[in-house]
């Protein structure tokens, strides 16, 4: 049966064959670089910025990539042109980009050897049903604990990695609390607020748009829209260190991320804010229009 393609270290296969081999450093230390990137109307989003901050952060982490952009681009692009026609009408995909520094030798039982790295792109469904909930209801935000976001890290705050046992433990911290919404998203915080596992926060107080510094979140493409549609509105977007306290105090919140785009904050540790705020409505308007479709009605619809 046809079914979607995977490219695969030089490779095109069936999804249903794609397998890393279990010694691969991915696999074994968790040392892949990784990117997110969504279409619109089956055409990816912004590709040049995803692909720029993909091979940044895998040079920053050392694993080596033998293709060049054109080569990237163009195996990205004909893997969603081939995949979409394994959607349903009004579906759109995610494409996942990855690389780790490949094969670990004493794992293979071969000392000595390591080696080639490992390139992958896959394509799924984007999952629509997943992100509903923003769009009804609002986003519900919990702080789970203190990860460090310091600057002089080995692995800065800013690099997209498959190193996430932190939020997945903080995702299983906020569903074992009794006093959070269903659906609650974990936020993390070094003394202030930093971001979640899927999307930027930003706060608005006195009608400025606060995040926080780029050194202490992961260099968001979607944030780098949000302010670029700030400019267009004559928005001030700033910035700084914010407390929980200041969040809850905000005229609104919102997350902004790859798959979802924009979507506003009802509730955030215990205090309930308006959602969708004004301004975060006029920000998706304006993302709409850039996109050319309503990004709400596409999650509704689903």
């Amino acid at each position: 049966m046809a079914q979607p393609l995977v490219y695969l270290s030089g490779r095109l296969v069936p999804q249903s064959e794609a397998a890393l081999p279990l010694h691969d450093a991915g696999l074994i230390s968790g040392a892949t670089v990784t990117d997110f990137c969504r279409t619109f109307h089956r055409r990816l989003f912004r590709w040049p910025d995803h692909l720029r901050r993909f091979r940044r952060d895998c040079e920053t982490c050392f694993i080596p990539l033998s293709l060049s952009d054109e080569e990237i681009t163009h195996l990205a692009h004909d893997l969603v042109v081939n995949n979409s026609r394994y959607l349903s009408e009004g579906q759109e995909l995610a494409l996942i980009t990855f690389a780790t520094p490949g094969g670990l030798g004493t794992y293979a039982g071969l000392p000595g050897w390591d080696g080639p790295p490992t390139l992958v792109l896959h394509t799924f469904p984007l999952p629509f049903s997943r992100y509903r909930r923003f769009f009804t209801e609002g986003i519900a935000l919990a702080f789970s604990g203190e990860q460090s976001a310091l600057t002089n890290e080995l692995l800065p705050a800013q690099i997209k990695h498959r190193s996430r046992m932190h939020w997945w433990r903080a995702d299983q911290l906020v569903r074992r609390r009794t006093d959070v919404p269903p659906g609650a998203i974990a936020l993390l915080a070094d003394d202030t607020l930093t971001e979640t596992a899927i999307g930027n926060l930003l706060v608005v107080r006195n009608g400025i748009l606060y995040t926080p510094p780029r050194t202490k979140v992961l260099e968001s493409i979607s944030l780098r829209v949000v302010e670029e549609l700030c400019f267009e509105l004559g928005l001030v977007v700033e910035q700084r260190a914010i407390t929980l306290s200041e969040a809850q105090t905000a005229s609104e919140a919102m997350l902004t991320g790859t798959a979802f785009c924009l979507a506003g904050v009802r509730w955030l540790e215990g205090v309930h804010l308006e959602c969708p705020g004004p301004i975060t409505q006029r920000l998706l308007q304006a993302w709409n229009h850039l996109v050319g479709l309503d990004i709400a009605a596409q999650f509704l619809a689903s």
